[in-house]
């Protein structure tokens, strides 16, 4: 299948664009997602220097690289959630401000309504992120949580949401959230309420990684199925995200990970390097296969355990490998009556 395999790059934020692009060429990919920071991609100097896209497009192209999908996962996140210390070292200067929490909020609600405009600029059609969450600390219900309170939840996301997605409408830009814990949508059962509250909406889908459901217990395979389409009118599925998770249960363990961080091997679950976690691939790309879906696979790479250039080097094979067409014929279609 003609499926690019693309790397996600925000964990590659600490080099520059121009010293990870032959990098990841040499490691096999065919383009990158670009991350919005760090080197990587500057959304305020792609509205406001006539040849920043052109320069970042000279890097990839030089190095055999393409484009199709930006990543503002970092300010998404400050669009929805409660405003806290740990935001300033996710968010730009100009978007944290002086902090004060609504001020932050407005902020980072206009710079992904800008990452649209920067999108189109590029030529690329889908902005990968998040949306954060108010709601979220109130997961589990105790003290007893009002239906209110969530409900509210998803109202803020209306309210939120939809005067940047007129923008993404605008512009011909997808925002394909990554169904992730800590946003407002998280399994299949939330997603189905985020994609009510903006009354399924075509700017707003998905960007599928199997990593942040699995440890859930939810099924990544019913996510699609649940999202995608190949009427495009109904489809949801706009990127992908090719990421493994182990769990790792063993009666000590639980999938709360017990307040103990990624790579301690004490946690129930942590992310692998493709191939070596929970995920059954194989399944994902039959569904995939299914839904029609023909955009890039985007390898994510976190392994606490494993180099990194290793693993991402490994990851890209094993996406190739694995990244098969569906059938064009039936397999017992020369028995049939007809073509004797």
């Amino acid at each position: 299948m003609a499926r690019p395999v693309t790397l996600t790059t925000g964990q590659w934020a600490d080099l520059k664009l121009a010293d990870l692009a032959p990098k990841a060429k040499s490691f096999g990919f065919d383009g990158l997602e670009l991350g919005c920071w760090g080197d990587l991609f500057d959304v305020q100097r792609a509205l406001t220097e006539s040849d920043y896209c052109d320069k970042r497009w000279e890097i990839m192209k030089k190095n055999g690289l393409g484009c199709w999908a930006l990543a503002a996962h970092l300010v998404g996140q400050a669009v929805l959630d409660k405003i806290d210390e740990r935001h300033k070292g996710l968010l730009p200067p100009h978007v944290w401000g002086d902090g004060n929490p609504d001020g932050v909020n407005q902020r980072a609600a206009k710079e992904l309504a800008d990452t649209a405009r920067a999108a189109q600029k590029m030529g690329v059609k889908v902005v990968n992120g998040f949306t954060g969450s108010s709601i979220w600390p109130y997961l589990y219900s105790f003290p007893p949580v009002p239906q209110k309170w969530i409900d509210d939840g998803f109202k803020l996301l209306a309210d939120r949401f939809n005067p940047v997605l007129d923008v993404f409408g605008e512009c011909g830009i997808k925002f394909a959230l990554e169904v992730h814990p800590t946003e407002i949508a998280f399994d299949i059962y939330s997603t189905e309420m985020a994609l009510d509250a903006l009354k399924w909406r075509p700017e707003f889908g998905f960007n599928f990684d199997p990593s942040h459901l699995i440890w859930q217990g939810v099924d990544p395979v019913e996510f699609l199925y649940r999202f995608g389409s190949k009427d495009p009118t109904k489809n949801r599925i706009y990127h992908v995200h090719m990421k493994d998770t182990k769990v790792q249960l063993n009666g000590k363990t639980g999938i709360l990970a017990s307040h103990l961080n990624f790579g301690d091997p004490r946690r129930g679950w942590d992310f692998r390097s493709l191939g070596h976690g929970s995920v059954n691939f194989e399944e994902i790309i039959r569904a995939l296969n299914h839904i029609g879906y023909t955009g890039p696979l985007s390898v994510e790479w976190e392994d606490m355990g494993m180099e990194r250039e290793f693993g991402a080097t490994e990851a890209c094979a094993f996406v190739k490998k694995i990244n098969f067409s569906p059938s064009t014929i039936a397999f017992d279609g020369a028995f049939d009556v007809d073509n004797r």
